[in-house]
This record gives C-alpha cells, sequence and structure tokens, in this order.
C-alpha cells in the first residue's frame, strides 16, 4: 500500500481473512465439546434401519415422531442383548454421545440396550450392578467353596412359600441325614429387604450351617426386587457361611446371584447342588464292599501260598545255630590272623620311615645354610662400604668441579653483574647512557647506582 492508502498491483495483496479450520479439524473439535458435554445418556425411541453385518457390532438409528439419530453398538456390548431387537421395536438405550469424525455423523455409542417400559426398576438394577461390581462383589476370587458334604444347612426364605416345601422334598430324598434350619422372612414387599438381612446375620450367629441357601420362587421383577437392594446384596457378600442364591425361576437374573458364593437357577436345584445323593454313596458303598471282599480273598489267597513255600523252607533252629556258632568261630581265627599280619606290616613299615627321617634330618642342612648366611652378611657389608667411599670420592670432585665454574665462585673474586633498568645484563658500555639507574649483582648483595658517566673506550 502507498503513502495514499492505495494497494498497489504489483504488491502482494495480504490475507486479512482469519483462518479457515480444515474439516478434520471442524470435526475433531465438535466430538470433543459432543464427549465433554454429555458423559452419559438414556434415550428412548423407535429402532429403525437395523445393521449386523458380519464383524458383530450394530448399527441403527432411533427416532421419534420428529427425529432421528444414528447408533452404534460394538460386539463387546451387544453379546448379552437377548432377544435381538427388531425393526419398529421402542427402546431404550444408555450411550456416550459422540460425533464419527470420518463423515461427520452425530451418532450415540450405545453401551447397554433394553425394551422401553422397564423404567426405574431396570435402570436401579444396571446401576447397582454396576456400582457393586466395580468395588469387586461379584469377583470369582473373593468367593467361598461349597462344601461337598454340608454338615447343617441353612434356609432363608419364608416358611409358607414353595421354595421351603420344594428344598426340603429333594434333600428328603437325595439325604435326608443332612439337617436343615430354616431362618424364616419375607420374601416380596416393602419390609422383606431388613427381614432378609437380620435372617442372614441370625443365621452366621446361629453358627450351625456351613452352607445357607437364599431365595424364594418366581415372580415378577417387582416381586423379586427385595433380592436386588444393596443392602441384602452387602450382607450375602459379607457372610461368613457359604452362601448359594435360588431366586425364581431359570430366567431370573437377580443382584444377589452374583454376589453369591454359588448361583442356583431354582430353590429346587439349589438342594441338588448342595446335597449328595444318597443313592449314589450306597451304590458306591456295595461297589466297594464288593471291591474289598475280593481284594482280601486275592490277599489270603497269596498269604496262604507263602506260608506253605516258608513251611517247606523251614529248618530245625538247633542245627542252624550250631551252623552259625561253627562259622563264627572261623571268622574269629581268620581275623585274629588278619590283625597279626596287619600289625607286622604296619610296624616294618614304621621302622623302615624312621631310618628314612633319620637320614634326611634337616639339621645338618640348617648348619651349612647357617654359615653361608654370615659369609654373605660379611661380603655385602663389604661392598656396602666399597659403594660408599666410591660415591664420596665422587661427589666431592663433582663440588669441587662445580665450584670452579660456578659464577658466584667468580663474584666472590670482585666481580660483578649488571643489568640495566629494564633487568638487562650489560656487556657493552654503549648500552647504558647519564641518568640511567643499574644494578649490580656482587659476590654477596646487589648495588643499584645512578649512572653519571659513558665511557665505550675499552683501554
Amino acid at each position: 500500500m502507498n503513502d495514499l492508502g492505495v494497494f498497489s498491483l504489483t504488491e502482494p495483496y495480504p490475507d486479512t481473512r482469519p483462518r479457515a479450520l480444515t474439516v478434520s479439524e471442524l470435526n475433531h473439535q465438535a466430538r470433543h465439546l459432543l464427549e465433554s458435554s454429555f458423559m452419559q445418556v438414556w434415550v428412548e425411541g423407535e429402532l429403525s434401519g437395523f445393521s449386523k453385518p458380519s464383524s458383530g457390532h450394530w448399527y441403527f438409528s432411533l427416532k421419534d415422531q420428529k427425529c432421528q439419530i444414528r447408533c452404534a453398538m460394538f460386539r463387546g456390548a451387544n453379546q448379552r442383548i437377548r432377544p435381538l431387537p427388531r425393526e419398529g421395536d421402542q427402546i431404550r438405550i444408555r450411550g456416550k454421545v459422540t460425533l464419527y469424525e470420518n463423515r461427520g455423523d452425530f451418532q450415540i455409542i450405545v453401551e447397554h440396550m433394553e425394551p422401553a417400559g422397564l423404567g426405574a426398576l431396570q435402570q436401579a438394577f444396571e446401576a447397582l450392578k454396576l456400582n457393586l461390581q466395580s468395588e469387586g462383589l461379584f469377583d470369582p476370587a473373593r468367593k467361598k467353596p461349597i462344601p461337598p458334604t454340608p454338615r447343617h444347612i441353612g434356609v432363608v426364605t419364608s416358611p409358607t412359600g414353595a421354595a421351603i416345601h420344594d428344598i426340603l422334598t429333594v434333600l428328603a430324598r437325595r439325604c435326608p441325614a443332612i439337617p436343615v434350619t430354616l431362618y424364616p422372612t419375607a420374601v416380596q414387599g416393602q419390609p422383606a429387604t431388613a427381614n432378609i438381612v437380620r435372617a442372614i446375620e441370625q443365621a452366621q450367629r446361629h453358627g450351625v450351617a456351613d452352607v445357607l441357601i437364599i431365595g424364594r420362587g418366581g415372580g415378577s421383577l417387582e416381586d423379586l426386587w427385595c433380592f436386588n437392594e444393596e443392602s441384602v446384596a452387602r450382607a450375602i457378600a459379607s457372610c461368613s457361611i457359604a452362601t448359594v442364591s435360588a431366586v425364581g425361576h431359570e430366567v431370573d437374573v437377580t443382584i444377589a446371584d452374583f454376589v453369591a458364593d454359588l448361583r442356583a437357577p431354582t430353590p429346587s436345584a439349589a438342594a441338588e447342588k448342595i446335597s449328595p445323593d444318597q443313592l449314589q454313596w450306597l451304590r458306591r458303598l456295595r461297589e466297594q464292599e464288593i471291591r474289598l471282599g475280593q481284594s482280601a480273598r486275592r490277599l489270603f489267597q497269596r498269604l496262604d501260598s507263602q506260608l506253605g513255600h516258608l513251611a517247606a523252607r523251614l529248618r530245625d533252629p538247633r542245627r542252624e545255630l550250631q551252623d552259625k556258632a561253627q562259622r563264627m568261630d572261623e571268622l574269629d581265627v581268620r581275623l585274629n590272623k588278619a590283625i597279626g599280619q596287619q600289625l607286622a606290616q604296619i610296624q616294618l613299615k614304621t621302622n623302615h620311615l624312621s631310618q628314612r627321617l633319620a637320614t634326611q634330618s634337616p639339621r645338618k642342612n640348617l648348619i651349612t645354610a647357617r654359615e653361608q648366611i654370615t659369609r654373605l652378611n660379611e661380603r655385602l657389608e663389604t661392598a656396602i662400604q666399597y659403594q660408599l667411599r666410591q660415591q664420596q670420592e665422587y661427589l666431592q670432585h663433582t663440588a669441587q668441579t662445580l665450584n670452579v665454574v660456578s659464577p658466584l665462585a667468580t663474584l666472590g673474586r670482585g666481580y660483578a653483574i649488571v643489568r640495566d633498568d629494564q633487568n638487562q645484563i650489560v656487556r657493552d658500555a654503549s648500552q647504558l647512557s647519564t641518568d640511567k639507574s643499574i644494578t649490580a649483582r656482587l659476590g654477596r648483595g646487589t648495588v643499584r647506582a645512578q649512572v653519571t658517566e659513558v665511557n665505550s673506550d675499552t683501554d
């Protein structure tokens, strides 16, 4: 731009427009904004455009009378959904709002799906389930083993319901010898939750049961809801007795099933799982009795055969003792003879070693070595004295030579070394001029003087 504020056509036109985002940047920012603004949402609507490709992921839309939104539910989340949703179903989903950046599609990543109309109970069930699972109450590592042969069975259920009747019927058929204690409680309605917790605590205080069945017969979600309460779940989790959850029918699932040490689909199945079958015991005892009799007969036959064989080999013990006594006398004679020979050999060897030791005594060698050391010490002292005299004479000669060539000796004879004010040695009078300072190094000490006259004549 020139001084008049006009842009020249020959100069580059400055771009004052704001920076434009790329499509990728815009989609990325929109996705971040959506995900940070909506953590988790519940949405209800009609399922439309359901697609299930070979990958196992689900893609569909959720719509109402005015709008629709695209949804994706990945394989890891949809495996537990039964039955499969169909076109037009009214459903409720829980998920995370996001943006599929590649196409710029606004969508929900679905984590949970349920038919519409289950309402707050199902939502509370899922919320409590997630909370307890995050605390580790469902962890298999914390579950107690069920005793294979219970000594005493406790039952927490209604005394008038079908559950206790079914349990007692199964136990009477399978193993009537096991004692059963009922801890009565309500299993439906508002007071049932507190009653179940008190019954579990009473069973622990009683201390006789080593396995505890907690359950009731089938019913609706509302009827079974007391077994989905947090206080009941925590009471089962903290129970010191091994627990079996037997609530409803096989299709019914409660929080108690996840927390208990073992889940049975029905109260009858719980009694089947924890009790041994007396008929199997009797059959096993009969089999063991037959095998024991057969083993005993084989053992008796083998022992009888061995006894006959040993009886045929048996000798008169007096003859056996005589043979052993004669054998002992022979061994005694041989032992004495062997000991005498061994002692003679040892004595001969000892005498031989004593003679060798006497001939090889180190005493003579020690005397010779001591005399040799004395002679060597005398020679060493003589050599040291000779070397000391040689070095002393050499040192005196060197000191005399050094004294002759030393400049200090020359200075001692009356000469001096003169230096000018630049500390340079003066060898010629022409190096100096009047009013200059000089320093003279004498044999002893130095003299500083002022030049008053310079005579370069050498005569």
